[in-house]
């Protein structure tokens, strides 16, 4: 692989922000964030001072009901008493910015500044298919789900937001098994707090979802974990930094800021050492209002399944700034996108490398790592070739033969 092939990204960003004794265009944002662990970078920055120390200290960050509720206050802006920015699903800042989930398919410009973390999400299953033991092979779910399906009551596959993360990861699980998601069940959406209240009064099968609802739901024992996420594709990106690109534009050395406080946020937070404060700072009531026990032990790599299945040292865990957890590789992008046109939530014809072009703002994360005097930087805004774990092979310079590979797509 190349740098050539996302060498389109941004401008750089101008050296040196805040070399002339200025700083930030203003000391305040608005950010959202929704009640998951991959949240804790902006949280963290909050609560440990970091948005304050970079010349931010008015940074407000405010829970979101749903992605549908993040969405819709990235709409309105800070100044319709929205957001500016928020810890998001990876593909909805591409979505919004094509007007694709958007009220009047109204295109509403985004930036990606950051990635938030890697892996840490998981698939749960209700207590219901025990016998089934499944994992990572969705195919022990066929004949129950096809049963379901001719009985006419179709099995339900609960995930956050159409075309977002969690709605690809069930779908890839599921299509690897040779179930069809848009044929074979029905998938719904809840959002993420609501998962494991949804599952105990019976109105899923299944779901997808991020910490710690997985563990809520095993501590509960209402279901099981079939597998988290990491093993369906190891140091998978997941959630985002994003801001709404007027807001970016009018205020350089502000984002500059608030990327460096992120930053500064997820190394603290990679820490094992801080994992025990980590988790008691999220389950403060403001923040997610959960047992710090439920959302420790996953962020360590201890896991139990919920079916007699355990581990003590997970590799799946989830990163923060390890293995470049921060940096927003625009090939990771670029397999959100092509997934979004495997299931028809974007056109079979999109352009992916521009695309990626006009929201990635990798760029930006550099110049701020650079700031902080960061040494350990990517070589590269592409990750490379990713395989999966049926053995699948994307390659983001040839997006067309990934799709071509697939047994079960949308595209003709």
């Amino acid at each position: 692989m190349t740098a050539a092939l996302f060498s389109g990204l941004g401008a750089a960003f101008p050296r040196g922000a805040f070399a002339e004794g200025s700083g930030p265009e203003t000391t305040r944002a608005v950010l959202g964030f929704i009640a998951l662990t991959d949240a804790a970078p902006l949280i963290v920055a909050k609560e440990k001072g970091f948005f304050a120390k970079h010349g931010m200290p008015d940074v407000e960050v405010v829970k979101q009901s749903s992605w549908g509720t993040t969405r819709d206050n990235l709409v309105l802006g800070s100044a319709g008493s929205g957001i500016d920015g928020a810890h998001i699903l990876t593909p909805m800042p591409y979505l919004m910015s094509a007007g694709k989930i958007t009220q009047n398919n109204q295109p509403v410009p985004m930036q990606i500044l950051a990635r938030l973390n890697l892996d840490g999400q998981g698939i749960s299953v209700a207590k219901a298919y025990a016998d089934q033991k499944v994992g990572l092979d969705a195919s022990a779910l066929r004949e129950a789900f096809a049963a379901k399906k001719a009985a006419g009551t179709p099995a339900k596959i609960a995930m956050t937001f159409p075309g977002g993360t969690h709605d690809l990861w069930v779908r890839y699980w599921l299509a690897a098994g040779g179930i069809d998601p848009d044929k074979d069940v029905e998938t719904i959406v809840v959002p993420p707090p609501q998962m494991v209240a949804n599952m105990k009064v019976g109105t899923m099968d299944a779901f997808c979802v991020g910490e710690p609802w997985n563990a809520q739901l095993v501590e509960q024992g209402i279901g099981y974990t079939a597998l988290t996420t990491g093993e369906l594709w190891a140091k998978h990106p997941e959630k985002s930094f994003a801001m709404r690109a007027d807001w970016v534009d009018k205020n350089p050395k502000a984002t500059l800021a608030l990327l460096m406080a992120i930053q500064e946020a997820a190394q603290w937070a990679d820490d094992m050492a801080n994992k025990d404060e980590l988790a008691a700072i999220l389950s403060k009531r403001a923040w997610f209002n959960v047992k710090a026990a439920d959302i420790g032990p996953r962020m360590k790599g201890v896991f139990d399944y919920g079916n007699g299945r355990a581990t003590e040292n997970s590799p799946h865990f989830m990163k923060f700034w390890r293995d470049h957890a921060s940096y927003p590789f625009a090939s990771h992008d670029a397999w959100f996108l092509t997934e979004d046109m495997r299931w028809g939530k974007l056109e079979a014809a999109t352009d992916v490398k521009a695309t990626v072009a006009r929201v990635n703002r990798g760029d930006l994360w550099l110049e701020a790592a650079k700031a902080l005097g960061v040494s350990d930087l990517p070589a590269s805004p592409s990750r490379g070739v990713e395989t999966f774990f049926d053995g699948k092979v994307f390659d983001p310079e040839n997006p067309a033969a990934y799709l071509q590979s697939l047994a079960i797509t949308r595209i003709a």
